[in-house]
């Protein structure tokens, strides 16, 4: 079938299979294989998709290397931006099928995968507006005689975009915009937990007009379809988001060609509460710093140091506020916590939930997996803060990506800082205070990508993410992204 996904209004289902999208066709795995993707909150088969692998994405990047040498060449900044316009038109008419895809296929809410309306418009938008902006400049040079230098803005080529499962239509604009943007093709490899969002919008991409091999999309396993991007010879570049596991193995698989590699990994990020904070704000921005999307964003805010005269009542307060968080199946417009994304990722939090307690640190709310009534047969852990955390703790160290937060205590600025930025991670973090030069002290202090002060997890197209020290490099979103994405070549001509 042509059409790749499609939401049944009556019973939020989705009809299948799917297949992948190499050089503008919609084409079977070479093997023929499929495999079930799941509605974590109910464990109901979605759909059949196809299961690319090796000979897929050798497939997938001849096509993409075909129309990167031939008529996308030729494409003009102003058409890139019109086709990247349409493509934003299109994702905003069809926005509330592509949010409900994301609840069923991952798990988020409704009211999570909805609010993200702005941003992933926006995206697309503000790629489309730089797709005119971007050149190069000319230099006076020092040499002796007449001669002239300038530089040149060239994309890079062939991209390969391997994304994760924790938001994969906004993942998707991420790697697919700055590439239309920059003149490169693109093979994207989807999550195999949830990858039905990313192919509708391949069918949107087609609509708008993007050429055949420009953008192409391989589903499959990162063992076998991801692997085989990593270290294929003709892509140029990777773009990868996920965890700092397999972004290693990326940078591994790279050195054959020396492809270029940007990296957004994990994350332990601090978020730090001070006694003068605006505890109204700071006490859902806390918890929803780490129990949005049920935990799973590689920047979440989950050890949370609270100054030590308010700690007791502060994490009190926001273990009450996660107990009253509403959890269930996201596709309730009331639920504000869905399910984990897997079975797997289930075993592990919950793995993490027991030794956290071994290890001594008392549950203040959540705690254990829940399995009352219909919530038995998803992947439901309710929003849980560790109260008696040491910073020796594997829950305070290692990356849980659940909804689990991990409350420490603390009792001055350079003692914060300094066990802050105890970590291998360097992602996000916060700050919540009224005093304005702690909150420039911490922001220059912290040694991580982003910092937020009295706010969590604010996003803008225009603004760079990314991350220090294990937790990758490279940025997405803002004029960084977008040169991440292009090669510099300088020009010299003896005009004499």
């Amino acid at each position: 079938m042509d059409t790749v996904t499609t939401v049944s209004g009556g019973s939020g289902l989705v009809s299948g299979p799917t297949r992948l999208l190499i050089d503008g066709q919609w084409v079977n795995a070479a093997s023929g294989k499929t495999f079930e993707t799941r509605n974590p909150a109910t464990g109901e088969i979605l759909a059949d998709v196809a299961e690319g692998d090796a000979e897929d994405v050798n497939r997938a990047v001849a096509a993409a290397r075909r129309a990167f040498k031939g008529s996308w060449s030729r494409v003009k900044p102003n058409e890139r931006q019109m086709i990247l316009l349409r493509l934003a038109d299109l994702v905003e008419r069809h926005f509330d099928d592509l949010a409900l895809l994301d609840t069923l296929d991952m798990g988020a809410p409704l009211s999570r995968t909805r609010a993200g309306r702005q941003r992933v418009l926006g995206m697309l938008r503000y790629y489309a507006g730089m797709a005119t902006a971007l050149h190069g400049e000319t230099i006076e040079n020092s040499l002796p005689g007449d001669i002239f230098s300038y530089t040149l803005k060239e994309p890079v080529g062939v991209v390969g975009a391997i994304i994760p499962w924790n938001g994969p239509l906004s993942a998707s604009v991420w790697k697919i915009g700055p590439a239309l943007a920059t003149g490169c093709t693109v093979i994207l490899k989807p999550a195999e937990e949830a990858p039905l969002t990313p192919l509708r919008l391949g069918e949107l991409c087609l609509e708008a007009g993007v050429p055949p091999g420009v953008v192409n999309i391989v589903p499959g396993f990162g063992e076998t379809a991801g692997a085989a991007l990593a270290a294929h010879p003709d892509v140029d570049k990777v773009a990868f988001t996920g965890s700092h596991v397999t972004g290693q193995k990326i940078v591994q698989a790279s050195a054959g060609n020396l492809k270029r590699v940007s990296l957004e990994l994990g994350g332990k990020s601090p978020d730090i509460v001070f006694a003068d904070a605006d505890l109204e704000a700071a006490v859902p921005g806390a918890g929803m710093a780490v129990f949005a999307n049920s935990g799973q964003i590689c920047s979440a805010g989950t050890r949370l140091f609270v100054e030590q005269k308010i700690y007791d009542e502060f994490t009190d307060r926001v273990a009450k506020y996660g107990s009253n968080l509403r959890v269930g199946d996201g596709r309730d417009p009331d639920v504000q916590v869905g399910p984990l994304v897997s079975a797997e990722q289930l075993e592990r939090v919950t793995g993490y939930l027991a030794i956290g307690k071994q290890e001594g640190a008392r549950p203040l709310a959540g705690g254990t997996r829940l399995i009352d009534g219909k919530l038995a047969q998803g992947y439901f852990v309710p929003p849980t803060v560790f109260a008696g955390v040491r910073d020796d703790m594997r829950i305070a160290q290692e990356e849980i990506f659940g909804p689990v937060i991990s409350a420490i205590p603390f009792t001055d600025i350079e003692e914060v800082i300094e066990r802050g930025n105890a970590t291998t991670f360097g992602l996000g973090s916060g700050v919540w205070t009224k005093d304005v030069s702690k909150a420039h002290k911490l922001a220059k202090a912290i040694r991580a990508g982003s910092v937020w002060v009295n706010c969590y997890q604010a996003m803008d197209p225009a603004v760079p993410f990314g991350g220090y020290k294990m937790s990758g490099y490279g940025r997405e979103s803002g004029l960084q992204h977008l040169e991440e994405y292009l090669n510099v070549k300088a020009v010299w001509i003896r005009t004499a």
